[in-house]
């Protein structure tokens, strides 16, 4: 559909946000002239038959799956927000081949994972989690073996972006000297060690926290060589992506006693909504803790959240601003009163930018701002004219060949 319906018609433009986004973003949706509708979980094949003849925006978190075939049922749908950091739940191939931008929340909850992880190291080296259960069934046992403090403990961070390195900051505060490995080339803080290798980390300390994204190459990551290498009576935290960690060699690594305890807050496998039966094999293993995905699920985060990417979305919907877009180039174009706005989303040929301009000029009409980007084989331009146009204008933008979609702010 090379036609998306501009967001300033008379009708309010329709979007839907799922899983319990923050009350925020629909706020700022609404000030911003959208019909907001809400659902309490996941994209279900009943919310698709519902709404997606009608909705433009559609905002969501990690649980629902936009897969090719989804998307292609949203013909009106020009944005996707997800309200989280990590987007392996979107195609993001699909949505740019339809001409569909996607917007996350890269920073905003950092500080509420590394706040967790913070509070899951100190629970596990005091094994706290084994004396709260002890006292729950009448038991008293107080012990100081096997419990320590973290001053002093080597910290070694998997994945340093933006949730490592400011756990390294954090963590060194505590008297923790911190080690990093990431496949990237990434500028050490404070007075964290690089290490070259998986394994010069994993040999040199007591703690492993893993925080690598969701990039296919990630599954199975880390498994029992892994484990193997890791220091004995040594603890692992996964708060990044469920299918990184082989959990039946982590409970074996816990059970055999060469690990002290692990904590994980994502899951291979993970219920959809709130109510819904959870089963993990590391269910009842001593000396570790099992969190609900809950990394980034403070207020706090949640409402930083909403707003970033509803944010986003509403810049993207009025002025064709793709800055931290997912999928597309980074374009930005200042808005000039009395304009028409224009965003034409093409497949990255040579000529299209000269073509475009051609058919304004056959028009008599002259270009007042243009801003153009790149990205592969996605091209992204946003044009303002002063003058007045008519349809027959738009149809010939709209049938090149070169053309995914053009939009009229």
């Amino acid at each position: 559909m090379p036609f998306a319906p501009a967001s300033g018609a008379a009708a309010r433009p329709r979007a839907l946000l799922l899983e319990n986004i923050h009350v925020g973003a629909e706020q700022l949706l609404d000030e911003a002239g959208w019909d907001v509708a809400r659902l309490p979980h996941a994209l279900d094949d009943a919310a698709v038959a519902e709404h997606a003849s009608s909705v433009e925006l559609l905002g969501i978190r990690s649980q629902s799956q936009l897969t090719a075939d989804v998307l292609g049922r949203f013909p009106r749908l020009v944005a996707v927000g997800a309200f989280c950091i990590g987007t392996n739940q979107i195609d993001l191939a699909a949505a740019t081949k339809l001409g569909v931008a996607v917007f996350n929340a890269p920073f905003s909850n950092t500080r509420s994972v590394v706040e967790l992880a913070i509070a899951e190291i100190i629970a596990l080296t005091r094994r706290l989690t084994d004396k709260n259960t002890a006292m729950h069934a009448g038991i008293w046992d107080k012990s100081a073996v096997g419990s320590h403090e973290v001053r002093g403990r080597r910290l070694g961070i998997v994945g340093y972006g933006n949730i490592g390195t400011q756990l390294s900051v954090v963590a060194e505060s505590l008297g923790m000297s911190v080690s990093f490995y990431d496949s990237a080339d990434r500028l050490a803080l404070g007075n964290a060690q690089r290490c070259t290798t998986l394994e010069q980390l994993l040999e040199s300390v007591d703690v492993v926290s893993l925080h690598v994204d969701g990039r296919p190459d990630n599954r199975n990551f880390f498994g029992e060589a892994e484990f193997a290498r890791m220091r004995p009576g040594s603890l692992l935290l996964n708060l990044s992506r469920g299918f990184v960690v082989d959990h039946d060699a982590l409970r074996k690594s816990i059970e055999s006693g060469h690990l002290a305890g692990a904590a994980i807050d994502v899951f291979p496998t993970e219920p959809s909504g709130k109510g819904e039966p959870f089963v993990s094999g590391l269910q009842g293993a001593s000396n570790v803790i099992l969190t609900p995905h809950v990394g980034g699920s403070t207020e706090e985060a949640q409402v930083d959240i909403g707003q970033f990417v509803a944010r986003k979305l509403v810049d993207y919907s009025r002025a064709g601003t793709t800055s931290l877009s997912v999928n597309f180039p980074h374009v930005e174009l200042a808005q000039r009163a009395g304009s028409h706005t224009f965003v034409h989303v093409h497949h990255n040929t040579p000529g299209v930018l000269a073509t475009i301009n051609g058919i304004f000029a056959d028009n008599a009409i002259n270009i007042e701002g243009q801003a153009l980007g790149t990205k592969g084989d996605l091209g992204y331009v946003i044009t303002d004219i002063a003058s007045d146009y008519d349809e027959a204008m738009l149809e010939r933008l709209a049938k090149l060949d070169a053309t995914i979609r053009i939009r009229r702010l």
